[in-house]
């Protein structure tokens, strides 16, 4: 299992910072991801990959916290969080990451299904029959919530003279 956490964690990281906009949420639900993985082994089916498993796991666990009351409220863009995900290839260049600055933020404006699947196509690169296995949904759901995704972000980045 310590070979899958090194593999993954920083994929599963970064999926759920992109959720929560919150990196010591993110940490927490992180932890708890591997743990349910970990007491859940024995369930896992290789019906899909373990890092579709991982993310389903993850995914789950992000809903649970926002559905509990107490959190309902805690989960709100953080201003950091742009820094979190920003790639360090980026930071001298002060354009391009105004750019992904405004990528994440459009991308924070579509609706939850559409922004479940942007992040999980473009930060783990999953395929579309994964993305649709994550999220329990089909490959051509998937491909086409990416779509229609992807030209709404194109609109907007038209719309804002990028």
């Amino acid at each position: 299992m310590q070979e899958i956490y090194e593999k993954y964690s920083k994929l599963i990281y970064n999926y759920l910072v992109s959720l929560t906009k919150n990196s010591e949420i993110s940490q927490e639900l992180m932890q708890e991801t591997f743990y349910s993985a970990i007491k859940n082994i024995n369930k896992f089916k290789d019906e899909s990959s373990i890092k579709t498993w991982l993310f389903k796991i993850a995914q789950n666990k992000w809903k649970d916290y926002i559905k509990s009351s107490n959190n309902k409220q805690a989960i709100q863009l953080d201003e950091n969080a742009e820094n979190t995900v920003i790639a360090p290839s980026f930071e001298n260049n002060l354009l391009e990451k105004e750019e992904l600055i405004c990528l994440y933020k459009f991308i924070h404006t579509l609706d939850e299904n559409t922004k479940e699947v942007i992040y999980l196509k473009l930060k783990s690169d999953f395929s579309f029959k994964e993305i649709g296995n994550i999220l329990g949904k089909s490959e051509e759901w998937a491909r086409v919530t990416f779509y229609r995704g992807k030209q709404k972000l194109k609109e907007e980045f038209k719309n804002e003279g990028f």
